[in-house]
């Protein structure tokens, strides 16, 4: 999912899995549209034993997910694709037409990080602040 941080020119992209079955996030981070950011969701899926990928056209999944396991195209991609609608829905800042935007890169992440959280998770992060 893009999104942008300060300006559209400094892009940055969800990756995230989610369970084809249940639509539930196993997991997710942030960058651009680069091998290293795949490379770290991966690293991240491994516990999961992923047998099926399913995937957008993006070229950073040919080289990193073997084709027996990697199913491209859109037919697949619609539970995701619902996720993000409610991402932008319930955040403003990720709106494709908008006034409300994130100055700040670790605050953009953590806005969407917790709400990921709370919202399929139910957790609830209590921080302690100290003036």
């Amino acid at each position: 999912m893009w999104s942008f941080c300060h300006d559209k020119q400094h892009q940055i992209w969800l990756w995230w899995a989610v369970d084809h079955e249940t639509n539930t996030p196993l997991a997710y981070t942030f960058g651009t549209r680069e091998y290293k950011y795949l490379d770290e969701l991966l690293e991240l899926l491994k516990p999961f034993n992923i047998g099926t990928v399913y995937a957008d056209n993006n070229f950073a999944y040919e080289s990193r997910v073997t084709d027996k396991t990697l199913i491209s195209g859109k037919k697949n991609t619609q539970k995701i694709e619902r996720n993000h609608l409610t991402l932008r829905t319930r955040i403003k800042r990720l709106a494709r037409k908008t006034i409300c935007f994130s100055k700040n890169q670790d605050i953009h992440k953590a806005v969407i990080g917790t709400f990921i959280n709370i919202f399929f998770f139910g957790r609830i992060f209590y921080f302690s602040t100290i003036l």
